[in-house]
């Protein structure tokens, strides 16, 4: 019996795939030291034999099995390696694809837990797996997959999202953070801690900070103009009403706009922008915590202190480079 099946499809992500292989072979060598059973792990792909991987890389694989007998292995889809829209869209119409979803679907009747993260997701959507469950995506891809999965809670800001039988991941080194929560919810918080010291891995909770408004639009005018006339007023941030009869419309036209752009409300694009700006001056100036809350719009760094912890899961200090030692 296999704890993880990984599922490799042709033009995938190589750093995705190498890191889950990384993980799961360290966890493979290390958890004598942590006191459990070392888990076994297979990787495969819709045909088996040699796939191909993005920048000419390729992996020897097994056939992922047509109708598998009790398997229980948790199935991990490392990124597709494709971001634009349109070409997500068609690579989910090739063979290895088509076949690689009704595989998913197959192995979730059947009680199988299955895991993906980037564009990967969007093979689990297809299978009809993210259906009623929260999940997460690359955070310039959410717009999209809430399009394509409107039964779904498309929660763009978390790096990690486990809700039932279904965990995704966000962009592609989430793939560490999707494989160490993996590895802690099949064998334990002894082995993925270890495995997590050894490879200098540090579990993110979130890629709110990493978030863009404007590239997350997907080139949407509109969203691009109003995310520059909110950090243009900064520290005086314009309300939504305010923002609204600036580009002659009504709020609910506005945020119509907004969230079929972005997926999120005018209100949260709006901090968006406020967080983008705060994560620069504290990554890029001597500021204190209060002059970067002041800079933003905030009365005081307890509010923002409050909204970054509640957003990015991490207080203001994580963002301060690093001092060197004298």
């Amino acid at each position: 019996m296999f704890d993880f099946t990984v599922l490799v499809l042709e033009d995938a992500y190589p750093s995705s795939v190498t890191i889950t292989l990384d993980v799961l072979s360290a966890a493979t060598a290390l958890a004598a030291q942590a006191g459990v059973v070392a888990p076994r792990w297979r990787l495969c792909s819709v045909d088996g034999g040699s796939v191909q991987l993005q920048t000419g890389l390729t992996v020897q694989t097994s056939r992922l099995p047509v109708r598998p007998r009790e398997d229980r292995s948790i199935w991990v889809v490392p990124g597709l390696g494709v971001s634009p829209a349109a070409s997500l869209t068609q690579r989910l119409e090739y063979d290895d694809a088509v076949r690689a979803i009704k595989a998913l679907a197959r192995h979730a009747k059947a009680g199988g837990h299955v895991a993906a993260s980037c564009s990967a997701v969007f093979l689990l959507n297809a299978a009809g797996l993210l259906q009623g469950r929260r999940a997460t995506t690359s955070w310039w891809l959410a717009p999209l997959l809430k399009r394509m999965g409107p039964d779904s809670t498309v929660d763009a800001d978390r790096m990690v999202c486990a809700d039932g039988p279904v965990v995704t991941a966000g962009a592609a080194f989430a793939q560490t953070d999707l494989m160490l929560h993996l590895i802690r919810e099949r064998c334990g918080n002894a082995l993925a801690d270890i495995v997590s010291r050894m490879l200098l891995i540090d579990g993110r909770q979130a890629q709110a900070p990493f978030i863009v408004p404007e590239v997350m639009a997907n080139g949407n005018d509109l969203v691009a103009r109003l995310a520059a006339r909110v950090e243009c007023a900064l520290p005086h941030p314009t309300a939504v009403t305010a923002l609204a009869q600036e580009f002659c419309m009504s709020e609910r036209t506005l945020s119509r706009h907004v969230r079929r752009a972005t997926g999120k409300s005018t209100l949260a694009l709006v901090q968006s922008v406020r967080m983008r700006r705060a994560r620069v001056l504290l990554e890029t100036s001597r500021m204190t915590v209060e002059q970067v809350a002041e800079a933003v719009g905030y009365r005081d760094s307890t509010a923002l202190r409050r909204l970054m912890k509640r957003v990015s899961g991490a207080n203001p200090g994580r963002y301060r480079p690093a001092v060197a030692a004298p």
